[in-house]
Formats: structure tokens, C-alpha cells, sequence
């Protein structure tokens, strides 16, 4: 699977999620990012999101990068990457049903994406 590549530095997200409204299920620290797993999410576009993570570098109060897990035909969710230069679905699968599984994958997604190969996510809720 090929990974999208990051700067440190974000730019505007040209794709990202319309979110009207979600629950934040859990929260992590990784290296200087915080993450942000959602759930129960109501969006504005066509995309139906089982969940989000979102990432936020430092004190930036926009997301620069998002890791999805969307409603498709049949069981299974698509994985898709958000970032200042597009989107891309990355697989599929009906394991990201699982908030455990969908947060373990998209963490190690986060990780190659930012080069966090050094650091250790820690859970803060």
C-alpha cells in the first residue's frame, strides 16, 4: 500500500470531512500531533463515516490531516487519507467496524505518513 507523504509544515486540507456534528471517543498525544478519534458523525457531503481520526500539529486549531473509515456497499468500510493534497482510499475492509481496530490501524497509519517511527501514541480519554 502506497502512503501519501507529508512536510511538517500543513497546508490547507482541500478534502476533508464536512462534519455537522460528532462525539469525540477518544483522544491521543503522538510526538507533537493530537489526535482525535469521532464517532457518531453527521456530515454535510456524500461520504457516510462509521469514524475519523483527526490530526492537529501543535497549536494549529485546523486538522492537517484525517484518516476515515466510510460506509460503502456491503460490509465492508473504506479507509481513506485526507491531506493538503487530496485523498486517497487506501483499502478496504470489515475489521474498521472496530473502533479498537480502525484506531490501532489508523495510528500506524499516522505514524509512516509523519515519520513517527520514534514516538509512542499515548491515550489521554
Amino acid at each position: 500500500m502506497m502512503m501519501p507523504s507529508i512536510s511538517t509544515g500543513w497546508t490547507i486540507v482541500l478534502s476533508k470531512p464536512s462534519i455537522s456534528t460528532a462525539i469525540p471517543l477518544r483522544r491521543y498525544k503522538f510526538g507533537e500531533f493530537s489526535l482525535t478519534v469521532l464517532g457518531d458523525i453527521e456530515s454535510q457531503d456524500e461520504r457516510q463515516y462509521r469514524y475519523i481520526l483527526a490530526v492537529i500539529q501543535g497549536e494549529n486549531p485546523e486538522p492537517g490531516l484525517y484518516v476515515t473509515a466510510e460506509r460503502g456497499s456491503g460490509e465492508e468500510l473504506a479507509m481513506r487519507v485526507m491531506m493538503g493534497d487530496g485523498d486517497e482510499v487506501i483499502g478496504h475492509s470489515d475489521q474498521w467496524c472496530d473502533l479498537d481496530k480502525f484506531t490501532d490501524e489508523s495510528i500506524s497509519i499516522v505514524s509512516r505518513v509523519l515519520d513517527l517511527s520514534d514516538e509512542t501514541p499515548y491515550q489521554l480519554m
